[in-house]
Formats: structure tokens, sequence, C-alpha cells
């Protein structure tokens, strides 16, 4: 996950950053609304690839008593600033910029510079989103994009495939108003392209802010990993039946999973921590993604009850009989 998402990240700041650079150029030559909304969306962009590559060096650190289970996901929160600040400066200061321009229109002089800048920035763009939406690939598994999106537990790179994606929707978007302004000589409809691209931004953010929630909130594995957890599990010879299979991402490449199982009622306790054992290995070897295993041993609660005890089971972890809290 880290090298990729950070190849993805990086790949789109060096393009925004170029582009950045060239639209405020053309805005302040030109007086286009629209051109310096996109500047402002490419700044913005620029300043969340910054964030996102903060948050994925951060979700590398190690355990600490503060936080044992991880920083993993941490870059869950910065994806969810990602959208704020998308929201609130990007399609805020566009919408306030194409609605001043519409109170008092210019026209755009020169409009030469900006179709040349909107043509190397299609460029780039779509260069960052090309890398973007071929890492994206890598895990969408044959269905759907939309559901590949919704199911994806990486935000560094759908947050990516997103912003590209607004950013070329909004070039076609300043272009169109750019030329409808150059055919008609009204400056108006470079206006409406400023606040059109506003709407965009908006929208854009906020899929990814609910995208992020979810995510920071705490998900469950992908319904795929989770049948084939109780499908191992179901094949064990000691195992009676698997109860709950209960997962939580604790990263893009981090799950804890918690195993509710009743074993056999022959079987002794040690005979039940060597099943966890084999379940264990087996569970890790096909989902490496799965760092933490906790097994609640289902039979021996119900001896316990039998024979007069509180009804604690034990729990189990990596083979090792654990009291259950």
């Amino acid at each position: 996950m880290a090298e990729g998402s950070t190849k993805v990240v990086l790949a789109a700041l060096g393009g925004n950053l170029m582009i950045a650079l060239t639209k405020f150029v053309a805005s302040a030559m030109t007086g286009s609304a629209a051109m310096f909304s996109e500047a402002i969306h490419s700044v913005v962009d620029s300043g969340n690839q910054l964030l996102l590559l903060y948050g994925i060096r951060r979700a590398r650190r190690p355990p600490t008593p503060q936080h044992p289970f991880g920083h993993g996901r941490e870059v869950y929160f910065w994806s969810f600033v990602v959208a704020v600040l998308l929201f609130g400066i990007g399609a805020g200061l566009s919408v306030y910029d194409g609605w001043h321009a519409l109170s008092s229109p210019e026209p755009v002089e020169s409009p030469w510079v900006n179709f040349t800048v909107l043509g190397f920035a299609v460029l780039f763009e779509g260069i960052s989103w090309f890398v973007a939406l071929r890492e994206f690939r890598r895990t969408q598994n044959g269905v759907g994009i939309l559901s590949a999106l919704h199911r994806s537990k990486n935000p560094s790179v759908f947050v990516v495939l997103l912003e590209d994606t607004a950013a070329l929707v909004g070039l076609l978007i300043a272009g169109i108003g750019l030329y409808l302004g150059e055919v008609t000589g009204d400056p108006i409809y470079d206006a409406y392209a400023s606040i059109a691209i506003g709407v965009v931004l908006a929208i854009v953010a906020a899929l990814l802010a609910y995208e992020s929630k979810g995510l920071l909130i705490g998900e469950s594995a992908d319904r795929r990993i989770v049948d084939g957890i109780r499908r191992i599990v179901g094949e064990e010879a000691r195992v009676k039946r698997p109860l709950d299979v209960l997962t939580m991402h604790m990263g893009p490449d981090d799950v804890l999973l918690n195993l509710s199982v009743e074993f056999q009622d022959s079987l002794n306790a040690r005979e039940v921590e060597d099943a966890v054992c084999t379940l264990e290995s087996r569970i890790r070897k096909q989902y490496p993604i799965i760092r933490r295993i906790f097994v609640e041993a289902e039979s021996l609660r119900a001896r316990r009850g039998r024979q007069g005890n509180d009804g604690t089971a034990p729990v189990v972890q990596g083979g090792q009989g654990l009291p259950a809290e």
C-alpha cells in the first residue's frame, strides 16, 4: 500500500504545483475568473497532497503504549481534513470569485493564453489521473468504479483519483466558459464557469468526506475476506461451527479480527489452543493484511457454565490463552 500510495500522491503533487503556477500567471495576464478558480483548485490540491503524504508517513509509526494498535488510521483522519479543505477553500473561493465576477464582469484579455494553459493543464492532470486510476484498478477486483470506490480502504489513492477527476471536469468547464465568452463577447460565461467549478469541487468534497467518515468510524474488511475466514474456520475438524466474525480496518493494510468459535465439546484447553494456532496460521497465510487475531472459545464457556463457574470465555490470541476482560 505505502509505495503505491506514495507514488500516486507524489505524481499528483508534482503535476499540481506546475499547473498552479501557470494558471496564476494566465489569470493575472487575462483577468479570467474561471482561470483564477482553477489556480485556487490546483493550490488546494497541492496542499491536500502534502497532507496525504504527511498522513501516510504518520501511519507508518509503530504501536505505542498509548496507541497499541498502531497509527494506521491516521491516514483516514487526514483524508477527512482534505475533504474539509477542498470544500471550504477550493469550492468556497471558486464560488465567491465567480459571484464577484457576476456583479462586475470584465472582458477576458488574451484568451489564447488561457487556452494554452488549459491544454498543458489537461496533459499534466491526465498523467496524474492515469497513475491514480491504474493504482486504483489494482484493488478494483472486477467490480464497478463506484462500488470499488465505496469498498476501498486506501483513501490516499481514491482521494487523488477523485481530485484529479474533478480537476479534469473543472478544466473542461473553464474551457467552455472561456470559449463562450470569446464567441459571444460576454464575460459573464467566465463567471458562470467559475461558479460551476466551485459546485463540482463541493460535490467531490462531500463524497470524500462521506467515504472518509466511514473509515474513521471503523469499517469492516471486504465481504469476501469475511466469507473466506468463515470458510477457513468451518473447514477445521476441531470446530463445531464459527459464530461471530468481526473485522475492522486499523489502516489500509491492517485488519483486526475478533473471532467467536464453537469448538467440539470433547476438546480440552490445550487442544483448543492448538486448534486456534492452526486457524491463525491459515488465516494469516490466506489474508496477510490481518495483523491481529483474537479468538473466543465458546465451547469452554459452555463447559464452565455447566460446572457452575462465571461463564466467562477465554480469549485466545496467537495460540496463547488470555483471560477476557
